[in-house]
């Protein structure tokens, strides 16, 4: 029998440099440091990787939110083959930093199970409701009209594949319990030989922890797009450049390359410089400059496997520029698209031609005379910049402070002055739209660009030369055995 899709609220909001944002979190951590930033108007402290040389660097490679908005992070230690000095104590560190980062992970997916299961318990609940009136309604046929008896067998109907969801839960529920027992027995051999430096099978300790981390990426596999429900308070990562301007990641490739890329103002900018890690960001160190052959406008930029993709100035023409060879691959006119502030954003800036990226690929959000100044999205295929596919959403661009697309759906924000929330969203796979109200805290009152990062799941944004973070809460859609 097929199983539809079940959709749970789950968060998802890991960030891929971010790192831990309470310094107890991390004790144990040899290698770290804490750098002071600014989180919704008050000092927190973020532990964030050092890196005296590639062979001994921590990396971060993602971090998540639990239900109580306390940030998680998860850290990769060196490779084994790297550990030439005091091997024992090197490989020994490196297994307690992986048995707590699984353990850290699993408390996470634990609240989703839990919470999750608790939601599908609910409409097990429902449903055997349903169904002893059904059966009532069924010995005492009076009791109902045709049409309502009608009505109740529907809902039953709909009802019954939710039984095997709930069963499969259950199965995931006693799972984590027993791989969480199992970490903990796993950390408590760790810590007696930390404290005795006695002989032990670190072939064997390696492979429990590997065996953990294959079990724990099952588990996390299965939580893919869903819909935008929540952003979080705004996280300052630097005040830096003037009032306009963009900055970010690339959205596709590994998460060991922990590159930044700023670009300061909306028009005639040729200057990238490019950040080795966030942390090198935020203390505006280590970086190197890349000048574009092309000037660009607005602040619609995107970094996408390796490539800026960005709007050359007072036209329509798509560049693509790669950052390793310092050249430009390909350009090509977006047919028809306004610019030189034909059809910008309401705060203006050449904003015109918006470049972003989600899970599902590379998009332009622009629009045309044609479409009388209405959001078009535009899928393009990121090699010769065709474009595949068009949408037009109806929704008048100049009426939009900024925009952003999460799993195919493009996502508008009603200004970009304070008091802003997401209003609007247009779903490309259905053709359709709603209007929303998801608040976010705009601290400095003036955004100039909005983007979300599919990689790191997190929204970039220019606030009032500020460079802020928001983490986002998406409605989980996990498919279950039989789709």
């Amino acid at each position: 029998m097929s199983v539809p899709l079940l959709k749970i609220g789950a968060v998802l909001s890991t960030m891929a440099m971010v790192t831990n944002w309470m310094s107890q979190t991390l004790p144990s951590l040899v290698g770290l440091n804490g750098t002071t930033v600014s989180r919704g108007g008050t000092s927190e402290r973020i532990v964030s990787a050092l890196y005296p040389s590639p062979e001994e660097g921590w990396q971060i490679y993602s971090s998540a939110q639990d239900a109580d908005g306390k940030c998680i992070c998860t850290v990769v230690a060196p490779a084994q083959n790297m550990c030439n000095r005091d091997p024992r104590s090197r490989q020994l560190r490196q297994l307690m930093e992986k048995v707590q980062n699984i353990t850290q992970s699993m408390e996470l997916l634990d609240l989703r199970t839990n919470r999750d299961l608790q939601y599908v318990r609910n409409t097990e609940s429902l449903m055997k409701a349903v169904d002893v009136k059904l059966k009532t309604a069924s010995d005492n046929p009076r009791s109902l009209n045709p049409r309502s008896l009608q009505e109740l067998k529907d809902k039953v109907t709909q009802l019954l594949p939710l039984l095997p969801v709930l069963e499969q839960y259950k199965t995931d529920a006693r799972q984590i319990s027993r791989v969480r027992e199992e970490v903990r027995n796993l950390s408590l051999v760790l810590m007696a030989i930390q404290e005795e430096m006695g002989a032990y099978d670190y072939e064997e300790l390696r492979h429990r922890v590997l065996l953990l981390e294959t079990r724990l990426h099952s588990c996390m596999q299965k939580l893919g797009c869903g819909k935008l429900t929540g952003v979080s308070n705004p996280i300052t990562i630097r005040a830096s450049g003037s009032r306009f301007g963009s900055w970010m990641t690339d959205t596709i490739i590994p998460s060991s390359d922990n590159r930044v890329w700023s670009m300061d103002g909306y028009f005639k900018g040729r200057r990238v410089l490019e950040y080795r890690t966030l942390n090198d960001f935020m203390k505006g160190q280590n970086f190197v400059q890349h000048l574009l052959p092309h000037p660009w406008a607005g602040t619609g930029h995107v970094v996408y496997n390796g490539s800026l993709y960005y709007n050359k100035y007072q036209s329509n023409i798509i560049i693509k520029y790669h950052f390793r060879s310092r050249s430009v691959l390909v350009q090509r006119s977006l047919s028809g698209a306004g610019y030189n502030n034909t059809f910008p954003y309401s705060w203006g800036g050449s904003s015109d031609i918006d470049l972003m990226a989600d899970e599902n690929g590379l998009w332009a959000v622009y629009t045309t005379i044609p479409n009388a100044g209405n959001i078009v999205i535009s899928r393009l295929e990121p090699q010769s910049l065709e474009v595949l596919q068009t949408w037009d959403t109806g929704f008048p661009k100049r009426s939009a402070g900024e925009s952003f697309m999460i799993c195919s759906t493009l996502y508008v924000t009603n200004s970009h002055l304070a008091g802003a929330k997401i209003y609007f969203a247009y779903y490309t796979n259905s053709s359709s739209y709603e209007y929303t109200d998801i608040p976010f805290h705009n601290q400095y009152s003036h955004i100039s660009m909005m983007d979300y990062n599919p990689r790191e799941r997190v929204l970039y944004t220019w606030n009032n030369g500020h460079q802020v973070l928001y983490n986002v809460t998406l409605f989980q859609v996990v498919k279950t055995a039989g789709d």
